[in-house]
This record gives structure tokens, sequence and C-alpha cells, in this order.
């Protein structure tokens, strides 16, 4: 046992109050926190084994006493009804802290009761003396900063009282980024074999079996690139687009592999002084190209060798690049030509895109007519992609829709987004003046499917001019991907 330093006064015949932690917290739990009696009592079950001493505060006081508790080491209760009784008992508490002028009614039978001033200094000085478990309860608790709960407080103090840390978690996901991965890794072990617990405070941490799917998965499955195993809203990206030694195609193709990271690593950079997350750079990888002969499948799509994306994919994954695969498919179906790249697409850093105006109709050729696809082909190769990923433990991939007019999608409101597999992502392609781009963007958001984000494609020989990273950056809804052609 250790005793609490600054806390002088000893308690009648100089007997020592104890206060004793679980052996073993909670693996995860979920606490809605909208109630901080509820919160108080759930965190004190969850990580009290006994305590001599309880702090008891009314709704109005909790906050200014949990700083108390907390720093005293002793459970915090609020309110006064049966529960807290209960509670009470089970702790073998015989001494309550409250604040001064509470009435405490039926809970101060039998008990002796320490009023003191929760913003005094010296409050700490009026509590007996108390010898304080030595092995902590091992929890963390799991707050949202962006959806404060309203009993988030509570459970802070009795989780910093156990000896505890409390870990701010963006979304209520701890797959948010590499900050949430590794606090969750810190509070069960690697592989969560470790004895620690996890406490979620609020709604926005979803069920409990949802939250238990989130840790584990936080747990187990790789990250991506910047961390994290969801793709936004932790992050934004900006991609070198085009293909691999085609200049024609985009940026991505006009210089070799290594001075492509290089260059699309200091695109970022650039726009790093204008995002609220950190900017990872990525490649989009033309994969299968749009052709103007039929070539040997007679599909208008020339397809390349998966060896070749290989190395690309390799070399950014190692430099922390993210990689999107797209697809020009002519005259084959969208989820034909993504089962060509399977093994690519199992790596935990690559995604997928698909571009309509390269997938055409019976009897259409590029460049005379655009082409265009059904939610239906969509839904099917979006289907199988999340399947893919959940079978094999991946993190979340990013899925693209390129489209530029409303009839390259022919009925847009039918695409599922329901897959959480997927981060879906409508990539807007419009090009040439400010106004045009913008009215291009505006409308396309008219009508779009829930659970779709948007991202922007700056051309450099089209635009005029090129947008600015800052200018980029100022497009409500700010564009959660960004390519370079």
């Amino acid at each position: 046992m250790v005793l609490l330093a600054g806390i002088a006064a000893c308690s009648p015949g100089g007997q020592d109050h104890r206060v004793e932690f679980v052996d073993e917290a909670p693996a995860s739990e979920v606490i809605e926190g909208d109630d901080p009696t509820a919160t108080a009592l759930a965190t004190s079950s969850a990580l009290f084994e006994s305590a001599d001493v309880a702090v008891v505060a009314a709704a109005d006081s909790a906050e200014a006493l949990g700083s108390l508790s907390a720093e005293a080491r002793l459970p915090l209760l609020v309110g006064t009804d049966s529960a807290v009784t209960e509670e009470l008992d089970r702790l073998g508490a015989d001494i309550l802290v409250t604040a001064a002028g509470t009435d405490l009614g039926e809970l101060a039978e039998g008990r002796e009761v320490i009023e003191v001033d929760p913003a005094s200094d010296d409050a700490a000085d009026s509590l007996p003396e108390v010898a304080v478990d030595e092995e902590p309860a091992g929890a963390s608790a799991f707050v949202d900063p962006d959806d404060p709960a309203a009993a988030q407080a509570v459970a802070m103090a009795n989780v910093e009282a156990a000896g505890g840390t409390v870990v701010e978690v963006s979304g209520g996901d701890p797959r948010f980024n590499g900050d949430t991965v590794a606090a969750t890794r810190d509070a069960l072990g690697e592989d969560g074999s470790g004895t620690g617990g996890l406490l979620a405070v609020g709604a926005g941490f979803g069920s409990a079996e949802e939250f238990a799917g989130n840790v584990q998965t936080a747990l187990t499955v790789p990250e991506l690139p910047g961390g994290g195993q969801v793709a936004f809203p932790g992050r934004r990206m900006v991609a070198a687009y085009g293909s691999p030694g085609v200049p024609s195609l985009g940026i991505l193709g006009e210089q070799d592999l290594e001075s492509t990271i290089e260059r699309v690593t200091e695109l970022a950079e650039d726009y790093e002084p204008h995002s609220e997350v950190p900017v990872v750079p990525a490649f989009e990888i033309i994969t299968t190209v749009a052709s103007a002969s039929p070539g040997p499948d007679g599909n208008y799509s020339t397809e390349l060798d998966a060896e070749l994306i290989r190395e690309w994919v390799d070399a950014a994954g190692e430099a922390g690049v993210y990689v999107v695969l797209d697809l020009q498919p002519g005259h084959t179906d969208f989820l034909t030509q993504a089962k060509l790249y399977e093994d690519l697409l199992r790596e935990p850093h690559v995604g997928l895109a698909l571009d309509p105006e390269w997938r055409l109709k019976p009897g259409q050729r590029h460049m005379a007519q655009i082409g265009s696809v059904p939610a239906a082909e969509i839904n099917e190769t979006a289907d199988w992609l999340a399947q893919l990923t959940a079978e094999n433990g991946l993190p979340q991939k990013v899925f693209i829709l390129h489209q530029f007019s409303h009839g390259m999608i022919t009925d847009r409101q039918d695409v599922d987004t329901s897959h959480p597999e997927l981060a879906m992502l409508l990539h807007a392609d419009g090009h040439g003046t400010p106004d045009l781009k913008m009215g291009t963007w505006n409308a396309l958001q008219e009508g779009l499917p829930e659970g779709i984000r948007m991202a922007w494609k700056n051309f450099y020989d089209e635009d005029t001019p090129t947008f600015t990273p800052e200018q980029t950056y100022e497009v409500e809804p700010r564009p959660w991907f960004v390519s370079y052609q």
C-alpha cells in the first residue's frame, strides 16, 4: 500500500482507511454518459472493489468534486437515490465527502460526513488518511471531444481515481487514427490479452457490440498510411493521378517511381498548413487504360500487368503512400477487371476507383460517346470489395466513383453506401475555369446519397488556372481526396 501525499488529517484512533481497486477492469464497456448518477454508479462498480471513503456529489457539484475525488483516489457517486445507497454498502464506505451544504438525506445515516469547499485549494486537507491499492484498476476512459456526454467528467474522475488514463477519441471510434489505435493497444495489449480495460463514455461509441468490434479491429488489423484503420475523417489524401510511364495520362507517369513518391509527398506537404487533420500522399494509378482500338480481347481497354503495378504498390507502402487502382474498363464490367488485381487489393493500403466515363455500352467507342454505369454494377463491385476486405482482416478501403455529369451514373440514388468496410468518395472530374469547376462540383452534390464524401481533381493543363492548395481547401465541402492530372 502507499499513502497519498498531501492528505494530513487522520481518522479517529489513527486507523487508516483503505481503497481497493478491481483486479481486472472490463475489457470493453460502453457507458452512455447522459445521466451523471448512472455513469458514476457504472464506473464505480467497474473499477472499485471497496472504499472506506467515498465522495458523494449533487448534480451541480459533480464536476468540481470530481477533481477532488480523482486527486484523493476515491470513488465519486452522484445523487442520493437507493442505487447510490446500495453502491456505498457494496463499497463498505463509512465516511462520505461532499460539498458544504449538500443534503445527503438517508445516505448520511450511520456514516460520518465531511463537508468541503471543492473550490478551495486546501480541500484535500480535510480528508481522512487513506491507504490506496498499489495496483491500479488498469482502465482507460475513451471520451469523444467532438460529442461530449453530460457525465464525461464523472467518468473521467473515477477512471483517474482508479489509476487509469483518459484518452480523447474523435468520432467515437478507436480505429480513428494512430493515436487511438495506440491507446487501445496500450490498454489491452497488442493482442488483447492484457489485463487493462476500456470504458467508452457516450452514445457516440455505439452499442457495446459495435464498440467491442471496433476495439478488436484496432487491436488486430493493419493500419493505413498515417495510422488508424478508417480512411476518413482522420486524414485527407492528395494523389498523383496517371499511369506508370505514360506522361500524357497524368503526373504519375511523368517521372520514375522514386521521383513520383517524392513529388506526391511534397504535394501533400503543401496541403498540410491548410488542413485540420494529417494529409497523406497517394497514387491513383490508371490500371486498366481506355484504348482507341479493341485490342486482342476486344474490350477497348488495356489491362496493365499486375506485376508492373506491384512494384509501385510495394514502394508506395514502404513510403507511407496510399494507392488507388483506377479502372477504365471499356466493354468489360468493373467487377471482372477488379478481380484481375485481387492480390493487390488484398494489401491494406490499396483501394479502388471506378471511372464510368470509360465504361462503354455495346457499339460505343471511346471519345465518340461518354460511358456510363448503372448503380447495380457499382454495388456488385462494392459488395465484392467489402467482402474481400472483411475476409482478409483489412482496414477500410477507399472506394472512388468518378463523375462529371449526372448521366455517367444512371441511377446514383440506388448506390449502396452501407458497407462499413468501404470509404466511398464521389470524385468530381470537372475541369476548366473556376466557375465551370464549381458548377460541376455543386451540381454533383445534388441528390448525393448519404455516406458518400466528396473528392476533387486539379488539372495542370486543362484548368485555367490550376487551383492552389489553399484555394482547393477553400472549396465547400472541403474535399477529402484531391488528385492531380
